[in-house]
C-alpha cells in the first residue's frame, strides 16, 4: 500500500472524512476497479455519506444544497520559469478562473500569501535537482480569495525542464451561490420560506468562515428581511445566536486543522478568521478548554 496510487486514493479517502466531520454529507468519491481493500473503504465511506445525507434531507430544513460535488484531480504543467501552460479542464471551475486568464499565468498567483516564501524555496530545489519530486500540502487561494489547503504531488517531467504539479481539489457547483444571492436580492426577497431564508445564511456563515461576520443590519439586507426576522428564525432552527454560531463553526474548523494538517498555528488562526493570535488562543482555550498547542496533531499521511 506505499505504491503513489494508493497514497493518492488514501489521501482522497482523508480529504472526504475530513469534509464529512465538517458537516458536508454531499461529497463523494469515484471508486475505481481494482476491487481491493481500499475501493471496499471508499464504498463503505460513500454509502455512510450517502445515508448521512438522505437522513438531513428528510428533516425538511436546514441542509447543504449542492446540485453536484466531487474530488478531481486538478493538474497544473509549468515551463521552467513556473509559468503555467497548461492545465486540467477542472481546474479554472475549482480556482473561479476563467481558462484564459489561468493560461500564462504565473503560478505564484494562485498561492495564499502565507505560502509563498515556501514556495519561492522550492523553487530553488526544483531548479537545481533534475528529478525533482515531493509531496505536500499547498495553501492555494481562488479569485474570490478563499484559502484551500491542497494535498499536491510536485515533479520534474523526464527530459523537460516542465515541472507537473497535482492536486485534489473539491469541486462545487452550487444551486444559491453567495454571488448570486447578492445579484439576486429581489429573488431572495420574494421567498416566503423562512427555512429558505436560513439556509442562505447558514452557507453564506459557513463558506465565509475566514472573513468577518457583518452586522445583523447589513446581514438582513443581504437576504432581503428585517433584523428581528433574520435573527428570530435563526435562533429558531439552531437554538443560539447568529454570531455565536459563526464563532462556534470558525473554532471547529480551527480545531480540525489543527488535528489533520501541519499547518502552523497561527496561520491555522488566521485561516479561520480570527486576525490576531491572542484572540483565537483565547476562544480556542474559552471554548476547548486547553490551548491549540495542546491538540495532538495526527499528520502521518
Amino acid at each position: 500500500m506505499d505504491n503513489p496510487p494508493d497514497q493518492h486514493r488514501i489521501k482522497q479517502i482523508y480529504q472526504l472524512l475530513f469534509e464529512m466531520t465538517t458537516g458536508n454529507h454531499t461529497l463523494r468519491m469515484p471508486q475505481g476497479d481494482k476491487e481491493d481493500e481500499l475501493d471496499k473503504l471508499i464504498k463503505i465511506i460513500n454509502d455512510v455519506a450517502e445515508r448521512m445525507h438522505l437522513i438531513i434531507l428528510n428533516l425538511g430544513f436546514v441542509n447543504p444544497h449542492y446540485s453536484y460535488q466531487n474530488l478531481v484531480q486538478t493538474t497544473f504543467i509549468l515551463d521552467e520559469d513556473f509559468i503555467i501552460i497548461s492545465f486540467s479542464s477542472d481546474l479554472p471551475l475549482a480556482f473561479g478562473y476563467e481558462p484564459e486568464q489561468i493560461y500564462k499565468m504565473d503560478f505564484h498567483v494562485l498561492l495564499a500569501i502565507q505560502f509563498q516564501p515556501f514556495w519561492d524555496t522550492i523553487k530553488i530545489q526544483i531548479k537545481s535537482e533534475k528529478s525533482y519530486y515531493a509531496t505536500m500540502q499547498i495553501l492555494f487561494i481562488t479569485a474570490q480569495k478563499k484559502i484551500i489547503p491542497s494535498y499536491c504531488s510536485i515533479s520534474r517531467l523526464l527530459y523537460s525542464n516542465k515541472i507537473l504539479i497535482s492536486t485534489i481539489t473539491t469541486i462545487i457547483r452550487d444551486i444559491d451561490t453567495l454571488n448570486q444571492i447578492k445579484k439576486t436580492k429581489n429573488t431572495i426577497a420574494s421567498r416566503n420560506s423562512e427555512a429558505i431564508m436560513i439556509q442562505n445564511l447558514y452557507d453564506y456563515i459557513l463558506n465565509n468562515l475566514e472573513e468577518p461576520l457583518p452586522n445583523v443590519k447589513i446581514l438582513s439586507k443581504m437576504f432581503g428581511t428585517n433584523e428581528f426576522a433574520l435573527k428570530d428564525g435563526f435562533r429558531h432552527f439552531f437554538k443560539t445566536s447568529i454570531y455565536h454560531f459563526y464563532t462556534e463553526e470558525r473554532l471547529k474548523k480551527a480545531h480540525l486543522l489543527i488535528q489533520q494538517t501541519a499547518i502552523p498555528l497561527k496561520e491555522i488562526a488566521f485561516m479561520s478568521g480570527f486576525t490576531d493570535y491572542i484572540n483565537f488562543y483565547k476562544s480556542f482555550k474559552k471554548r476547548y478548554s486547553y490551548p491549540p498547542s495542546a491538540v495532538k496533531r495526527d499528520t502521518g499521511l
